[in-house]
């Protein structure tokens, strides 16, 4: 499992409201480190029953949130140079 927002590695789940990263103290229970959290969707979750949350990076009492473990999200610019570098390197 890693860390949403710095890419840390998270101790096993479950996760409760209160609890945070040991490496940048970011809320575990939170939208952005669950498997429903969609940016580009309606409400930004993929769960049409959960209730909306505002601040997607503080913890709530969601009763739909599943940890995701995916990690820091790049953006797809800095995918992009990721790619096109890698592609020159000697």
């Amino acid at each position: 499992m890693k860390c949403a927002k710095c890419g840390g590695e998270l101790p096993s789940p479950p996760y409760f409201r209160n609890d945070e990263c040991p490496s940048c103290r970011a809320d575990l229970h939170a939208c952005v480190q669950c498997l429903f959290y969609s940016a580009g969707s309606y409400n930004q979750c993929l769960e049409n029953q959960a209730e909306r949350v505002t601040d997607k990076e503080k913890g709530n009492l969601c009763d739909w949130f599943k940890p995701s473990g995916k990690g820091a999200a790049t953006s797809g610019k800095d995918a992009a140079k990721a790619a096109f570098d890698s592609l020159f390197k000697k």
